[in-house]
């Protein structure tokens, strides 16, 4: 079946439907899903990919593609291929690192211009909240510095400013809550500790409550907060949080001096934190793992002086975000019910497209990654489809090999090659009653 194709069905002794691996056919029809047969005589169109798992696409809520502006950085081309070779088949772009940041109407617009005809997945866009722009439906902001001038961190007073105009309007405001040698991993590590996203996730999870705006909590880093959300959860806070698959597959010990492709903020912690953030998503107190893909270019990196307060903080990883989660999760007992829960569903529900993204049933979206949760590879250069080939994953194995995915119906990503032109659309976030994500 030749890439761009239409796929009439999909036929797979292994397809996940709900919580279920079983035989099946997903018949495909105008780009959405008919049905699913336990067996069909479909014979024109089918793509029959014997036991590769077929389950939804992955829905990556957590994406820095950095165009207009820093396209030297990522830009929509190369990060939506990244994308389609991951089984990613929608990512939600962040308002920041671009310039101008997606801070106003305008800046939205300019973006849109810049995105239409590069992507290869389907791509939503989140907006920014910064002091003086409270009356934009802006969702995401930064409580410190944001690492880049033209997206300042707000103060108090504009986060009550600004859940008073979300009030009521469905919007989800997305918070960042972080706040001796410098090539030494620990001296980063101790600059950014563990009570700088308890206070100011405690700031987060009373803001909630007064205001009952939803409000999300992004990359977590940190399980010490987690008492805190809970029992805002319990006392009726709107609230979800993520965390990312950098804070779940790498922790302080294992990095080495001067690897400053391991920098990200909030910073990479121990291994005893990292196993408390697995056992908080197996409890359901984190409710979705995303990429938080962070890319810059080599210079930025410090790679040749190894100095970790000078880096940039960013991974990338948007590519290898299911084999990275999949090879860790195993080993603790999750199951492919809980790969798709994780990095589709709630992801999906974040956004307001779980109507159209993140299950396989019939009226959803066709979008499918078929992949061998079984088969082991290895990270190398030359198989990475982002721009700058930085990240703290080369030359490491890991378990789950995409062969393909498919879009809306139509092949875009098959064994290493892509659909010849994009076929990603854009996708506006609906507003949802009392919504907000910090």
């Amino acid at each position: 079946m030749e890439l761009g194709s239409v796929v009439s069905a999909v036929r797979s002794k292994r397809v996940l439907i709900g919580n279920d691996v079983r035989p099946a056919v997903v018949i495909i029809k105008d780009g959405k899903i008919h049905q699913i047969l336990s067996e069909s005589n479909f014979s024109v169109g089918v793509l029959d990919v014997g036991d590769s798992v077929v389950m939804p696409g992955i829905v990556d809520s957590h994406v820095h593609v950095n165009e207009p502006g820093r396209t030297s950085w990522e830009g929509f081309w190369t990060a939506t291929k990244a994308a389609a070779a991951g089984g990613v088949t929608t990512i939600v772009d962040m308002p920041l690192n671009s310039i101008p940041p997606t801070t106003t109407l305008g800046n939205f617009h300019e973006k849109l211009r810049e995105a239409t005809g590069k992507c290869f997945v389907d791509t939503a866009f989140w907006g920014g909240v910064i002091p003086g722009n409270q009356v934009v439906a802006g969702f995401k902001c930064f409580l410190i510095h944001s690492g880049v001038e033209e997206f300042p961190h707000v103060t108090n007073c504009d986060l009550h400013a600004a859940m008073k105009q979300l009030q009521g309007t469905g919007s989800v405001l997305l918070q960042t809550t972080e706040e001796s040698d410098p090539s030494q991993y620990s001296t980063f590590l101790e600059s950014r500790p563990d009570v700088m996203e308890v206070e100011a996730i405690r700031t987060v999870t009373e803001l909630c409550l007064q205001y009952q705006v939803r409000c999300h909590i992004v990359h977590l880093s940190s399980a010490k907060p987690l008492k805190l959300i809970q029992k805002a959860r319990q006392a009726g806070a709107p609230l979800t949080v993520e965390t990312t698959h950098h804070y779940l597959s790498l922790c302080a010990e294992n990095i080495p001096a001067g690897a400053t492709q391991f920098k990200c903020c909030p910073p990479i912690r121990g291994s005893n934190n990292q196993e408390q953030l697995w056992s908080a998503l197996k409890a359901g107190q984190i409710d979705m793992v995303v990429s938080d893909h962070s890319p810059c270019t080599p210079d930025l990196k410090k790679l040749d002086t190894g100095d970790f307060s000078q880096a940039w903080g960013g991974i990338s990883s948007l590519q290898f975000g299911l084999p990275l989660f999949w090879s860790s999760a195993k080993k603790r007992g999750f199951q492919l019910s809980d790969v798709v829960r994780l990095l589709s569903r709630k992801t999906a529900q974040l956004c307001g497209l779980d109507n159209q993204k993140g299950s396989l049933g019939p009226g959803y979206d066709a979008d499918l990654v078929i992949w061998d949760p079984e088969r082991e590879f290895e990270i190398q250069e030359g198989s990475i489809h982002h721009k700058n080939k930085i990240t703290p994953y080369l030359g490491i194995t890991l378990q789950g090999v995409v062969y393909a995915t498919i879009l809306r119906g139509r092949l875009v990503y098959k064994e290493g090659s892509f659909c010849p032109e994009p076929l990603g659309k854009h996708l506006l976030i609906p507003q949802r009653k009392n919504q907000a994500q910090l």
